[in-house]
């Protein structure tokens, strides 16, 4: 098909008066100075009282049937998380074979940087050659808060995709940053502030209006438009954090993220900017399948000696005990475009540099610096997947000694140079090859699973016995593997619960109990009402949430002092 269009009119199918129906208060954007109203009330639904939620399970059209059958209504069709968007009233309870997730804010993963910090190096940090060309015939989708048509882009977008209702164009000024760090042509700067993927075609998924406000079911949309439209689409850029009741195993972020991938799509997604603590990365940079990115420091320089992960950059291990970030990229005190105009730009004005270019830091723009590269990469080896493109990647990093695994740096620092140089001859590691190969294992036994797993929540041990019976060997295999990786305390809960149900010592085989007790712990965890009562509740949000982020001198302390205020205010606030 050709993107060479803007495709505003058919992306907004399903309507978008809704996408802003969240139980809790209303996102307010740090630049318009003031303070959300805690103590707002959640706006009435379609149905009136109720909750937006997304419903997930076997397929989209079983979920919309389920929500209809409860009393909801359907809001958007999400077949790339297997479900839908829906309203709920109160009182609806679906069959426990749905996983009901709550409505939930996201915030962009960097911000404006007004510091007199030397400008960023990114090219000759990453090893790239001033004037190269690269990403020639690979297309990223930048899902974001929009991209301006400014000269550095001109040629470059493909695509503007509008999930908002409010038109094309970037009225925050995060998302333009983005494309800009992957496709700009410099021509603004004679040069000085070129891409890392100057040749590569950016579509524009915009999910975010000019206050900085999205959610859970408008990245949803945006994914879904993606996934129509995966064959022309090649690279995703998701900077953008949110965070999540759910383990990475249920969550329907998550799993959208995952399903693009497995269908040869490299996605992207930041640690978040939420450090320095351990614990502090963020969904979906979670998931240990996506290739999430931590922000380094350059000092300035091109030599990587002084290189640093940033105070800011999300660091691993995960509340599931994954090790993250993947790698590091440059992302503190980056240059990259100018929306003119913008909530960033007129807030920030001391962040300009020139009169098109602007200084930011944060994991978002790692991300899209990653983001680029793989671009490159592909345009050099394009049937290389995303597994092995990831493992590429994390094979190929340069050590330095504020990059340390202990330091939050994972792998290493990105080092394009080299990527680009073993992309032909790089031999995949075992691990990237068990990937590959649980997705075409799992993907062939999709139908098999949903009906296994179906039985297991039901309770119905004989039907699941039997149904795990059919499962291929590689698929059961997958499922013991699975099954390690699930957080420990659910892991030992599960393991309680479901030996008191008996299934467990009717199956000889370990990995079909390990399974079902990892069924039952993602059921736990979702469970709609627990999701309604302690997740979405507007009171308990209100009361939480503030006094965690807004209470007086320790929000003062921790989100306005210098570097540390740099790495999360130019975001979207979290609403509860």
């Amino acid at each position: 098909m050709n993107l060479r269009r803007s495709l505003r009119g058919s992306s907004q199918a399903g309507g978008t008066g809704w996408r802003m129906m969240v139980a809790g208060v209303t996102a307010a954007v740090v630049a318009a100075g003031a303070l959300p109203d805690m103590a707002t009330a959640a706006p009435a639904g379609p149905l009136g009282g109720g909750r937006e939620v997304v419903v997930t399970g076997s397929s989209a059209a079983a979920a919309a049937d389920a929500v209809q059958a409860a009393g909801g209504r359907v809001l958007a069709s999400l077949p790339v998380t297997n479900g839908v968007a829906a309203w709920l009233p109160e009182a609806a309870r679906l069959g426990p074979e749905w996983i009901v997730a709550p409505q939930r804010p996201a915030k962009v993963a960097g911000t404006s940087d007004a510091s007199a910090a030397p400008a960023s190096t990114i090219r000759q940090t990453l090893g790239l050659p001033a004037k190269g060309n690269e990403g020639a015939g690979v297309t990223i989708a930048v899902i974001d808060t929009g991209v301006a048509d400014v000269p550095d882009l001109a040629g470059r977008i493909t695509a503007h995709v509008d999930l908002t209702g409010t038109g094309n164009g970037d009225g925050f000024g995060h998302g333009t940053f983005m494309a800009g760090l992957i496709a700009a042509s410099g021509a603004a700067s004679g040069g000085a502030y070129r891409g890392v993927a100057p040749a590569a075609n950016i579509v524009d998924v915009k999910v975010a209006d000019a206050a900085g406000h999205t959610d859970l079911v408008t990245m949803l949309r945006g994914l879904q438009w993606v996934s129509d439209h995966a064959k022309d689409i090649q690279v995703i850029s998701l900077s953008l954090s949110s965070g999540s009741p759910l383990p990475y195993q249920v969550d329907p972020l998550n799993e959208a993220l995952r399903g693009l991938w497995q269908r040869g799509v490299t996605v992207v997604v930041p640690t978040g900017n939420d450090g320095p603590g351990a614990g502090t990365v963020t969904a979906p940079g979670n998931d240990p399948m996506l290739l999430s990115v931590g922000g380094l420091d350059e000092g300035g320089t091109a030599v990587h000696g002084d290189d640093v992960v940033g105070t800011w950059s999300g660091r691993g291990p995960t509340s599931q005990g994954i090790a993250k970030p993947d790698l590091v990229a440059p992302g503190g005190h980056v240059v990259s475009l100018r929306s003119p105009g913008s909530a960033v730009d007129t807030g920030y004005p001391s962040a300009r540099v020139g009169t098109d270019y602007f200084r930011g830091s944060g994991t978002s723009m790692a991300t899209a610096v990653t983001a680029g590269i793989v671009a490159d990469t592909l345009a050099a080896q394009p049937k290389l997947s995303p597994d092995t493109v990831k493992d590429l990647f994390v094979g190929t990093t340069y050590q330095a000694p504020g990059l340390s695994q202990a330091a939050g740096g994972g792998a290493g620092g990105l080092d394009a140079k080299s990527v680009l140089a073993m992309a032909g001859s790089w031999k995949t590691s075992k691990v990237a090859k068990q990937n590959a190969a649980d997705a075409t294992a799992v993907g062939g036994d999709a139908k098999k699973w949903a009906a296994f797993e179906q039985s297991v929540l039901a309770g119905d041990a004989q039907a699941a016995e039997k149904q795990w019976q059919q499962l291929s060997s590689a698929s059961k295999d997958w499922a013991a593997r699975a099954w390690a990786s699930l957080d420990p305390a659910a892991r030992a809960w599960a393991n309680t619960d479901w030996a008191a149900r008996a299934w467990a010592g009717a199956s000889s085989d370990w990995a079909a109990r390990a399974w079902a007790a990892r069924a039952w712990a993602a059921r736990a965890w979702a469970d709609a009402d627990w999701a309604a009562r302690a997740w979405a509740d507007a009171d308990w949000a209100a009361r939480a949430w503030a006094a965690r982020a807004w209470a007086g001198d320790d929000w003062a302390a921790r989100a306005w002092a210098a570097d540390d205020w740099a790495a999360r205010s130019w975001a979207w606030l979290p609403q509860s």
